[in-house]
Formats: structure tokens, C-alpha cells, sequence
């Protein structure tokens, strides 16, 4: 497959550049620690490494250097689509270039026959329907643990230069599995029906859409879209770091990216996404329709003043509007205009960020990715709040198993940070 040989001819030499900066550059100091960032979260210490993406607190995310609208403008796209295959951008993160059409279409056939989901998950997940659907989503992905390869070959005496390879088999297997496994949840759990069958027709996104069995064909797109908009964070988001540390024991990708998994499920990480639809909802249902921008100002006045937060709005890194609602909201302006959530959300786009401005307290006042994803689902008949963070899910596994693989392949470590107590933390800081 050409991916998987492209990433081969690669990793020699990123291999012997990151073994070239540990080895001669690893006593450099490249930042510093403040109390402050010890015992408030870590918030901004630069001690992750990955190539994926970053996020520039001006531009937003970048996946390989390419910004949001470069990436959709640039990568290819079936005859008659308005979004570009996700296997496509899966080969971007994983070799740094944009794929030909030839190229997407081979990752995305490569996943259509990986796609089997073993009977033994259907048969478990069948049994606890009555349990939140990202606690069955990590279940799921636990379960296949069962098939890795990566497990098997390291029982059995793999060579460390090899583990990239296992890694990139079962994540490949995973990724291929997620959709199934996603509907299978939301079918039987909120419509009491049988999964449908896959259509080897469609591409890894609009599958999707074809076993959540939502009939509009725009829904086909916006399931891409989704998924490539929350593929990736950088590393230092609850997920993603989550997933680093728990495979940087040699977990295989099953075992991490369940774990990620429980983290996603946060109401300060993946869950604020149907929060922010609920606000939505509660504004539109107190004014009985789409409210006016001076009832808007007056009630997040109020909301503000009886300290509570205005979900949506706020980001610990980015400056702007967070671009992947701006694209969010680009596919919104086309495809539904009209919806009476949609205008609810643009009129508190309008009045918000120049009163948490005035406010004072929001370094960020301006909406993230979370504020607008939720009223699309919803749009499109997938109304099931708590189901949101499983798509979430799915697309951040793109990012996740890509990480991973590259930390198997140039031989990152396992992950140690050295702990002090509070006594020594007082001591330190009195003593200067």
C-alpha cells in the first residue's frame, strides 16, 4: 500500500533526527516552570513532541502546516463532493503530504476492507444498552484488543524498529472498525432497530452517515467534515495525552485510545460540545423563538452576573474565532440558513465576544469548535446529546493513532515526570 510505504521511506531519517536531538541537544532548556503551571494543570509547559498538528494561537489548528481552509481546499475529493476524503487526510497526517485522489482512494478501500466488526462486540455491547453511549464506545474499542497485532508480534519477539509497523496495522484495523461500531451503539440504544449493513460504495465519513441512516446526502458531508475538524489538538489535550501515556508503556492502540476515550467523555473536554447545544436551546426556548440582539446582550449580562460561563466561548490557547467553527459555520450558511438554531447561534456570535470583552475575565472571547458543532447534529435529526462525543470520538482517533504510530517508529519513551510535595514546592518558592 502506498501509504504504509511512504510512511516506511520516512521514518529512517526522522528516526535518526529525534534520536540526533536527545542524544546532542537533550540537556538544553527550551522553558521554563512556574509554581503556577506545577500545581494549575501544567497549563502551557512545552514537554510533548509531535509533528500531527499545532495549534497557533493566531491561525488555529494546523494539521502538517496547513491551516483549516488549506486543508479542505487542498486535499482530494470524489467527483460531485463538497468535502475531501477522510483517508486522504488520515495519508496528510501521518506523511506531512497532500495524497492524489489514487492515493485517498487506496487508504479509504484499505479501511473498507478492514471493516469487519467481530460478532463478540455486537454480543457485549448488546447487553449494556442502558449505560452511557462513550462508556459502550470505550467498551467497543477495549474489546478489540483482542485482534492486535502489535500484542501478538511482542509476545512472540519483535524487533523495537519494528513496532511502528504493528502500531500502524491496528490502529488501520481500528480506525476501519469505529463507524460500525458507533452506529451499531446509537442504533440500538436509541432507536431500538438493527444496525444497517455497510455500502462498500461510500467513502469512510459517508458510511458513516449510511448506518446512523440519515437520508439527506448533506449529512454525508458534514460526517466528513466532522470527523477531519476533530481529528487533531496537538498533544497536550486530555485525550490525546492520555493516549501518548498510556502507549508510551507499549500499551497497544485498543488499550489507549480506550483510555483517551474516558477522558473524552469530560464535560471539560469532548462533552462541552452538547453543553453548548443546551444553552443554545435554553435561549432559543426562553425568548419562544430566535431572540433579538438587545434581548441576547441583556440575558448574557445576566448570565455573567450570576457567575455562570456561556459555553462555547473561550479557549485556553487560540486568540480568534476558533477556525473550525468558522468552517462549521461556512457549511451552516449553505446548507442551512434558515434553521431557527442556526440564527439563535448567530445572534449570540454577534453580542457575546464584545460583552466578554467588556467583561474582562476571557482571555479568548471569541467561540470554539464546541459551539457550533451540536446545532448541525441536531439539524440533521441526530438530536441524542450524549451520542455527540462519540462521533467526536471517532474523528479524534484519526489524530490519536497517528500520533501513536510516530511515537512508535522514531522510539519515544515511556512517559515519567518526576513529582515534588507541597512542602518542597513552599520551600522552593520562599527560598527563591
Amino acid at each position: 500500500m502506498k501509504l504504509k510505504e511512504r510512511l516506511a521511506a520516512q521514518i529512517p531519517e526522522a528516526r535518526e533526527r529525534y534520536r540526533k536531538l536527545m542524544k546532542e541537544y537533550g540537556e538544553v532548556k527550551i522553558a521554563d516552570v512556574t509554581a503556577g503551571q506545577l500545581g494549575g494543570g501544567m497549563r502551557g509547559i512545552k514537554s510533548l513532541l509531535t509533528d500531527i498538528s499545532y495549534l497557533d494561537p493566531e491561525e488555529g489548528i494546523r494539521f502538517r502546516g496547513y491551516t483549516i481552509p488549506e486543508t479542505l481546499e487542498k486535499l482530494p475529493r470524489r467527483e460531485g463532493a463538497e468535502i475531501p476524503l477522510v483517508g486522504g487526510f488520515y495519508y496528510l497526517l501521518l506523511t506531512g503530504e497532500i495524497p492524489t485522489l489514487e492515493e485517498a482512494e487506496e487508504v479509504e478501500a484499505d479501511w473498507q476492507n478492514r471493516s469487519a466488526v467481530p460478532q463478540y462486540i455486537f454480543d457485549t455491547l448488546s447487553q449494556s444498552e442502558d449505560v452511557h453511549p462513550m462508556t459502550l464506545f470505550s467498551v467497543g474499542v477495549l474489546m478489540l484488543q483482542k485482534e492486535s497485532v502489535f500484542a501478538r508480534n511482542y509476545a512472540t519477539g519483535m524487533k523495537k524498529e519494528d513496532y511502528w509497523d504493528a502500531m500502524y496495522e491496528d490502529s488501520m484495523n481500528m480506525l476501519a472498525k469505529l463507524p460500525t461500531i458507533a452506529a451499531f451503539i446509537y442504533q440500538r440504544k436509541y432507536k431500538n432497530s438493527a444496525p444497517l449493513d455497510s455500502d462498500p460504495s461510500l467513502d469512510w465519513g459517508s458510511n458513516f452517515a449510511h448506518l446512523m441512516n440519515v437520508s439527506d446526502p448533506e449529512y454525508k458531508e458534514l460526517a466528513k467534515l466532522y470527523f477531519i475538524l476533530h481529528s487533531d489538538h496537538e498533544s497536550g489535550n486530555v485525550s490525546a495525552h492520555t493516549s501518548h501515556l498510556v502507549a508510551s508503556a507499549l500499551s497497544d492502540v485498543y488499550y489507549s485510545w480506550s483510555a483517551g476515550l474516558c477522558g473524552l467523555a469530560g464535560p471539560l473536554h469532548g462533552l462541552a460540545n452538547q453543553e453548548c447545544l443546551r444553552w443554545v436551546m435554553g435561549v432559543y426556548e426562553q425568548f419562544d423563538g430566535v431572540p433579538t440582539e438587545e434581548q441576547i446582550h441583556k440575558f448574557a449580562w445576566d448570565t455573567l452576573n450570576s457567575g455562570q460561563v456561556i459555553p462555547g466561548y473561550g479557549h485556553a490557547v487560540l486568540r480568534k474565532t476558533d477556525p473550525r467553527y468558522t468552517a462549521q459555520r461556512e457549511f451552516a450558511l449553505k446548507h442551512m440558513p434558515e434553521d431557527d438554531l442556526f440564527k439563535t447561534m448567530n445572534v449570540v456570535y454577534n453580542v457575546v465576544p464584545p460583552i466578554l470583552k467588556e467583561h474582562g475575565k476571557a482571555k479568548n472571547p471569541w467561540p470554539n469548535v464546541d459551539a457550533h458543532s451540536g446545532v448541525l447534529q441536531y439539524f440533521y435529526g441526530v438530536t441524542e446529546f450524549d451520542f455527540y462525543t462519540v462521533m467526536f470520538g471517532i474523528g479524534r482517533a484519526l489524530g490519536i493513532s497517528a500520533n501513536l504510530i510516530w511515537d512508535r517508529a522514531v522510539g519515544q519513551p515511556l512517559e515519567r515526570p518526576k513529582s515534588i510535595t507541597t512542602d518542597m514546592l513552599e520551600k522552593m518558592v520562599k527560598n527563591g
